[in-house]
Formats: structure tokens, C-alpha cells, sequence
């Protein structure tokens, strides 16, 4: 029986991911371990989608500090508010979330704020507030890193480069977004590194998933980006041959299925972003 296992047999749920993942981690760290995954010596970052959101409201606080305390890497969404304030939220409306229409562009971050971000997720998070981006980048710990993912458009960059500047831990700060444009514009004006995000799309007959086109690779290339950042459905190993080969660094999004996983970390993706990433880095050592 291994370390972990004994933890696991422990302490059993979803609910214990955050306690076994900050025992189990302060023993490896105090014992020295560093462990593969799946065979594979090849470490692979492990990204807590919207904070740890399997246990705690997506982009709040606790889902955020509750990654750090996983030992993962956090990425969180952001959009601009009418006074110009960078907020932390997925969605351009407070609807999904609150239960309340707002559209994020047309109110105030005072407005924004009033509303209840935690309660859809348990009583325990009652009250929990949208967070600014600048409380968020005061939480970084040492060694990890925070992925923004622009939800928006231009207009969010200026204030995004003097957030980043005045929070001091630019270092320590990826950018990630959809749009071309708008990353290829960040990349030109922060300078940090910076991944073109991209979806899977799936056949009208059969539905099923659409490889990944090779040639998106060449696409960061010319636009001096970084890297893909890309849903894992439509990964193959001539998609990640491709990226490697043009010296560009390879992500994927969002996996909880561990056997994914671990084919994903097979085929040598360079970080897998999660909702659960205390659990499936677990599953995927097994």
C-alpha cells in the first residue's frame, strides 16, 4: 500500500479533496518525492478551472485560494465593468450566477459587487463577493502561476497592463483568450506569455469530435504567441508533434475523466486545466 492510498483510505468524497490534497502535498514535499504520472517522468502542470469549482464557487476567492492549496496553477475569467474596473467573472451577465440580469459592461463594480456569487454553490459560501482582479493577483503564493483569460474585448488591455504592473507578481501572470486579435494585442503590450484558446467543434452527422487542425499551430507562430491552449477532445499526436516542433508550449481544457488524462499527459501536453485538480492529479499517478 502507498502513502496516498492510506490517505484516500482515510478519508473518502469529493467533499475531502481539499484535506487530502494538503496532507498528502506537505508530505511529499517534506519527504523530497517527486513523482511521474502514469509512468510517464515528464511533469505535467496541473490548472484549477474558475479556482478549485468543483468545491467552491467558480472565480471566487475560496476557488481560488483553495487551488493554491492544491499546489495548482489557477485560471480565472475577467471582464471590465462600467467604471473600468477588472472584475473576476465567466460570463458577460451576473444572470447564471446570481440570478440576477446584469450585464457586466453597463454596471458599476459597486453594483457588481452587492450581488451574492456564493450561495448557488452551498450556504457555507453565502455572501461571497465577485472579485477584482487585483485581490485575486495579491493571492498568488511563490512558484504558481495565474492564467487570465480575457473574456472581453481591447478595451480591457490598458487597465489590464497597470493591474498586472501595480499587483508586482507579473511574473507570475499567463494570458489566455479566444479572440486573436485581442491576445496577439496583449502579447505586443504586456509581453507576458500568452495562449491562443480554441475549441473542439464536432460533425453534423456522426457528432463527433473534429481533430485539431495542425496549421493553428503555424497561426501563433506568425502572431508571435506562445502557445495553444485548446479543448483536449480534439488532441492527437500529430496536433501536439506539430506544436512541439515549432517550440510552442501546448495546454488543454477542461478535464476531469482521469483516463483522458492520462492519455493527454501520454501524448505530452504541457498543462491540463481542471475543475477538480487536487482529485485527478491523484487519479492520474495511480
Amino acid at each position: 500500500m502507498t502513502l496516498q492510498t492510506e490517505f484516500a483510505g482515510h478519508v473518502r468524497g469529493d467533499v475531502s479533496e481539499a484535506f487530502m490534497n494538503r496532507q498528502w502535498l506537505v508530505l511529499m514535499s517534506a519527504l523530497g518525492v517527486v513523482l511521474g504520472v502514469s509512468g510517464c517522468t515528464q511533469p505535467v502542470e496541473i490548472i484549477a478551472h474558475r479556482g478549485a469549482s468543483y468545491l467552491a464557487p467558480e472565480n471566487t476567492l475560496s476557488a481560488v485560494r483553495l487551488g493554491w492549496e492544491m499546489h495548482a496553477d489557477v485560471e480565472i475569467d475577467v471582464h471590465l465593468s462600467r467604471d473600468n474596473q477588472i472584475v473576476v467573472i465567466h460570463d458577460a451577465s451576473t444572470k447564471h450566477i446570481t440570478g440576477v440580469d446584469l450585464k457586466v459592461h453597463e454596471t458599476t463594480s459597486d453594483e457588481l459587487r452587492r450581488l451574492d456569487y456564493g450561495s448557488h454553490k452551498g450556504p457555507q459560501f453565502a455572501g461571497e463577493t465577485l472579485p477584482f482582479l487585483s485581490e485575486v493577483l495579491d493571492t498568488i503564493p511563490p512558484g504558481r502561476k495565474l492564467y487570465i483569460e480575457i473574456k472581453c474585448g481591447k478595451e480591457i488591455l490598458p487597465f489590464l497592463e497597470q493591474a498586472v504592473m501595480d499587483g508586482g507578481k507579473a511574473s507570475q501572470v499567463v494570458i489566455i483568450g479566444f479572440d486573436l486579435d485581442t491576445v496577439t494585442s496583449a502579447k505586443q503590450r504586456l509581453g507576458l506569455p500568452t495562449y491562443w484558446l480554441r475549441g473542439t467543434r464536432k460533425t453534423e452527422d456522426t457528432e463527433e469530435w473534429i481533430p485539431h487542425d495542425p496549421n493553428w499551430v503555424q497561426s501563433v507562430v506568425d502572431r508571435g504567441l506562445d502557445g495553444l491552449d485548446v479543448h483536449y477532445a480534439g488532441v492527437h499526436q500529430d496536433f501536439v508533434a506539430k506544436a512541439k516542433a515549432a517550440g510552442q508550449r501546448l495546454y488543454v481544457w477542461t478535464v476531469d475523466d482521469p483516463q483522458e488524462a492520462k492519455r493527454l499527459v501520454q501524448l505530452g501536453v504541457n498543462g491540463i486545466t481542471t475543475n477538480r485538480p487536487g482529485w485527478l492529479r491523484q487519479q492520474i499517478r495511480r
